[in-house]
């Protein structure tokens, strides 16, 4: 055998028994609390040029905005973090677009915190999954290019005549095979607790402590459990959190205009996970974000100290 064989097969092994695959749990950080304010594109998700893939009409006589401009909106209120929506950007976009964007977000001083793809992994093995799966491949891709250390992803909504079980399964099999990809770029996929297969957290637990990768995770969104106890389900998945989104209103089962987030709540049960990274506003509220968002933000910095 080659010396160059016989160091790269005991490199491979060693590296094989170093790292065991392991099913993910619990995110285990040394060190104290602490969380970075940020905020998402969807905030204005009605103010941009393109959503989709097909271009919007302006609104309110308001210029329309390409993600650049979001970028410059986030410097000029101070905010450190901008999280980049894949629907925002032009259909067409290539990785030239997203070094430009790079570049515009370095030199404005703000990092990218993250984008996110809306995919559904609750489908039936075949063609239209496996598109799914290229598609939060590609934006791995371009989420290494910004430089963007994470993406939101979710778990799906399973059609009407597909079995439950084999949804969550498939679900599972499709983020393992991302996860594996993503691992190789340095990029975190986080599921976000959103509805469907997931509307419940042990489903969302299920699915994150049945792959094996040191990049899952979950998107903690404060406003998305529809259930009974929405903040006791939340503190169930904060101990996975690897990104957090901030919405104003929790909508408990029974009541779908909700109720303004118990904000104080919704740090404490994080500070006692010990969560450490972003935490970002998503503005989905009936008011004009360029009126309400600078107030929240203005609220949230001394809350993060």
């Amino acid at each position: 055998m080659q010396r160059r064989d016989f160091l790269s097969t005991t490199l491979a092994t060693l590296g094989a028994s170093a790292l065991p695959a392991l099913a993910t749990g619990p995110v285990n950080r040394p060190g104290k609390s602490r969380m970075m304010l940020g905020l998402a594109a969807y905030s204005f998700r009605e103010y941009f040029k393109w959503m989709r893939g097909k271009e919007q009409k302006p609104k309110d006589g308001k210029p329309q905005w390409e993600v650049s401009d979001f970028i410059d909106y986030c410097a000029d209120q101070n905010v450190p973090g901008a999280e980049l929506t894949s629907y925002f950007f032009p259909p067409d976009a290539t990785a030239a677009t997203m070094l430009e964007v790079k570049r515009r977000a370095y030199l404005r001083g703000v990092s990218i915190t993250g984008t996110a793809v809306g995919n559904n992994f609750a489908l039936a093995k075949g063609k239209e999954l496996d598109d799914q799966i290229a598609d939060v491949k590609k934006w791995i891709d371009f989420a290494a290019i910004l430089n963007a250390p994470h993406i939101r992803v979710f778990a799906g909504n399973p059609k009407k005549d597909m079995n439950f079980d084999e949804a969550l399964a498939n679900c599972i099999a499709a983020y393992q095979e991302c996860l594996d990809y993503a691992g190789t770029k340095g990029v975190f996929l986080g599921i976000e607790n959103h509805h469907g297969l997931v509307a419940d957290p042990a489903n969302l637990i299920k699915i994150i402590e049945s792959v094996k990768s040191p990049w899952a995770g979950i998107n903690f969104d404060s406003g998305n459990f529809n259930t009974e106890d929405p903040y006791g389900d939340l503190e169930k998945i904060a101990p996975y959190a690897i990104n957090v989104q901030l919405k104003m209103r929790v909508k408990p089962k029974g009541n779908p205009e909700g109720t303004p987030s118990d904000i104080p709540r919704v740090l404490k049960m994080l500070r006692d996970a010990n969560y450490q990274g972003w935490f970002t506003l998503e503005f989905e509220e009936k008011e004009d974000p360029f009126v309400a968002v600078p107030k929240i933000l203005n609220d949230l910095r001394p809350r993060l100290g």
